[in-house]
């Protein structure tokens, strides 16, 4: 992908401890997590094996959430916002789609500001999560 799709950082914290700090980061930001997949775990459950420590969270905010699909219904496309966690190369990787990116896709210039100030929030938590 190319390299302003996503913002990720690294961590010397282990999987499990980069994901509860994460969560912490994003709660303080009005963030929630409302759902969290373990993805070597699902994938055993289908017969495949992966072995590298994986989580894929998606996370809202109620209020951006709101305003960006009044703006556009098909801004839901985007939602809700994806972060990953993983392991790659003996450290802990923290990782996210970015919105401007995502949102870009749509040429719909309206959205764009709602995108950025929730790219820069979500940033924030990474960064916070990660140190």
């Amino acid at each position: 992908m190319a390299q302003g799709f996503h913002y990720s950082a690294t961590t010397e914290k282990s999987l499990d401890d980069a994901v509860t700090a994460l969560e912490a980061a994003l709660k303080d930001r009005k963030f929630g997590v409302l759902w969290q997949m373990d993805i070597p775990s699902k994938l055993k459950e289908k017969g495949v094996q992966f072995d590298t420590p994986y989580r894929v969270l998606e996370v809202c905010n109620p209020r951006e959430a709101k305003q960006v699909l009044t703006q556009n219904p098909m801004a839901g496309y985007f939602l809700p916002c994806k972060l990953v966690v993983y392991e790659h190369e003996g450290k802990t990787v923290i990782g996210l789609p970015k919105p401007t990116a995502l949102m870009g896709v749509m040429g719909d210039e309206g959205l764009m500001e709602t995108a950025r100030r929730v790219e820069a929030t979500l940033k924030e938590a990474v960064d916070a999560a990660a140190r």
